[in-house]
């Protein structure tokens, strides 16, 4: 498979067929674990880092009424996606943010889709947005999820669009080329390509990256099967 960054063409392109790929049935046992730990802290501010297309904050906003609540991402489709669902969400740059905040989240695998010094950089801004005994909650692929579960061909369709999906991994790198089929009123199909990468990281990785906040809590994910396929992680800003 080629290999190219994923790009915000790429990102919008997922977020097009987002629906067709089993995320929104997942997301319940993942969704758990952020709103077991969420249950036992108090906080008043919430900002989800990645937050496609709003469904993670729609619930933390019924569930707890935080007093502030944000969502960022970098693609403008997923954003105005958040937007209908009363969220209110900015494609943005967490490092362009002014705000701090109680809570930060990168939810489903959102730090996977960073290169190293993407990686680096976006955890040097969390760690600037939280505010002292604040907390970062993330979830990361582990190397089971990229090998065992995510690899391979995948297609599927419904009335309007047909998508076919050929993922690979590599030396830590995991690449999906999207190819997606949409009707239009003529009733030809307009083709839409793209590449999607995600990369492997230990959670020893992640915490060596980080200097002012403390991981406090790790847990194991199944979602696909009895075998883990990701890591919680808890990390607090200690002061």
């Amino acid at each position: 498979m080629p290999k190219a960054a994923s790009s915000s063409s790429s990102l919008d392109l997922y977020a097009k067929v987002e629906d067709l790929l089993g995320v929104k049935e997942a997301a319940p046992a993942l969704y758990d674990h952020y709103f077991l730990f969420l249950n036992s802290v108090t906080f008043d501010s919430i900002l989800d880092v990645g937050c496609g297309s709003g469904d993670f904050l729609l619930q933390v906003k019924h569930t707890f009424s935080p007093q502030e609540l944000l969502g960022i991402d970098l693609s403008p489709v997923m954003v105005e996606e958040s937007i209908k669902k009363g969220i209110t969400a900015q494609t943005i740059d967490l490092c362009r943010l002014d705000d701090t905040f109680d809570i930060i989240t990168a939810v489903f695998d959102m730090l996977n889709y960073l290169d190293e010094p993407q990686l680096k950089r976006l955890l040097l801004c969390v760690e600037a947005h939280l505010k002292h005994g604040g907390y970062f909650l993330c979830d990361i692929n582990t190397l089971y999820g990229f090998e065992e579960v995510a690899v391979g061909s995948f297609i599927v369709d419904d009335e309007d669009r047909f998508l076919t999906i050929d993922s690979d991994f590599e030396d830590g790198l995991y690449g999906s080329e999207f190819t997606l089929f949409e009707k239009e009123t003529n009733g030809c199909y307009r083709k839409s390509q793209g590449i999607i990468e995600q990369y492997y990281y230990a959670v020893e990785m992640i915490e060596a990256s980080l200097s002012e906040i403390k991981l406090v809590m790790v847990d194991d994910i199944s979602l696909y099967g009895d075998r883990v396929d990701k890591n919680f992680l808890v990390f607090q800003k200690m002061g």
